[in-house]
């Protein structure tokens, strides 16, 4: 027999994750779900999050991967946690390098510079960061473009978790570079140096390790997460490591780009 109060549960869940796709179409903000729900939980929110991905791809998008967020050591014991956040990737979230993202179609969208990794193959489970890394074709310099549906960017870790980490749209460089050359380079993953334009000036510089000490380590990091719901990743699927730089806000007529040694660029423009 079906248990009423699951079902209540997974109505109130789906009705959470079509007010905020509907927020993110429309270009409005809402109250966090906090507000209401105090006693939401992490777990609640990311079956939020499947239920919000469900209303992207019922629309037509398809899987594309899945990204990190509060990847930054610093910044977790700013907020108080322990582990970082994920979300989902999907098709439509997926801007050309070099292509034009419309300010006027999102909220308050911010960029930041990250390292994406390609899958090629598919991987799930605990795993160490030699067996993760030996699954990645290669990894790409990348912007994420990150827009709350909260006011002001203000929301607790269950609300952020709920609307898919913040994900709005990303950008990865044309060129994806195989871990084995960037050896003879004398570069390491865990250390490559990152640069944040506007318009031609720095307005960022940072490094790799600022993601969780090592790219790899936020990797295995998200496999462990997902195993947790007997989940992993799929060959083709990219992943945003997470960002090595504060972000910046973005304006109609900006140009943005993030150059990482070793791996080249990423850029989009502002409309």
């Amino acid at each position: 027999m079906t248990d009423p109060s699951n079902t209540s549960t997974d109505s109130l869940h789906l009705e959470r994750a079509r007010h905020l796709d509907a927020a993110a179409m429309e270009v409005r903000t809402v109250p966090q779900l906090t507000l209401t729900d105090a006693d939401l939980s992490i777990d609640a929110a990311y079956t939020i999050q499947r239920a919000l991905i469900a209303c992207r791809v019922a629309r037509g998008a398809r899987r594309a991967g899945m990204k990190m967020g509060l990847t930054s050591l610093a910044k977790m014991a700013q907020v108080g946690v322990h582990e970082p956040i994920y979300g989902h990737l999907t098709s439509d979230m997926l801007l050309a390098d070099g292509g034009t993202l419309t300010r006027a179609h999102y909220g308050h969208p911010r960029a930041e510079p990250e390292i994406a990794f390609l899958m090629a193959r598919d991987l799930q489970g605990e795993v160490s960061e030699a067996e993760a890394l030996a699954a990645v074709a290669g990894v790409m310099p990348a912007l994420e473009v990150i827009d709350s549906r909260y006011a002001d960017f203000k929301f607790k870790l269950e609300d952020v978790v709920a609307d898919n980490a913040s994900s709005c749209r990303f950008v990865v460089g044309c060129r994806v570079t195989p871990l084995r050359d960037l050896y003879p380079q004398g570069l390491s993953l865990k250390n490559l140096g990152m640069v944040l334009e506007v318009d031609g000036v720095v307005v960022h510089t940072g490094s790799s390790a600022a993601i969780l000490d090592d790219p790899a380590r936020s990797l295995t990091t998200l496999l462990r997460m997902l195993a947790t719901r007997d989940e992993g990743l799929r060959a083709g699927d990219i992943v945003l490591a997470g960002a090595a730089t504060p972000a910046v806000p973005l304006s109609p007529g900006q140009h943005v780009r993030v150059r990482v040694d070793g791996l080249g660029s990423a850029e989009l423009f502002v409309a």
